[in-house]
């Protein structure tokens, strides 16, 4: 199993940067890296809520299942 974040893809949509997204969102651009990167282990409702907020698009949009 595996999911794919395609925040990437979307800031890039949006014409927007990781930097100004964080600050929008409120965490730091640190963790904000880790979630792109597919690192994280977990990640908040509240923080995909603000992220879908901030760059007007639903969490689908974000992201993706692949099976392996």
């Amino acid at each position: 199993m595996s999911i794919i974040v395609n925040l990437d893809v979307m800031l890039a949509n949006r014409n927007m940067k990781s930097k100004d997204l964080a600050e929008i969102i409120g965490i730091t651009e640190a963790n904000l890296s880790i979630l792109k990167s597919g690192k994280a282990k977990a990640v908040r409702f509240s923080t995909l809520e603000a992220i879908c907020k901030a760059l007007d698009c639903q969490p689908a949009d974000i992201l993706e299942y692949v099976e392996d």
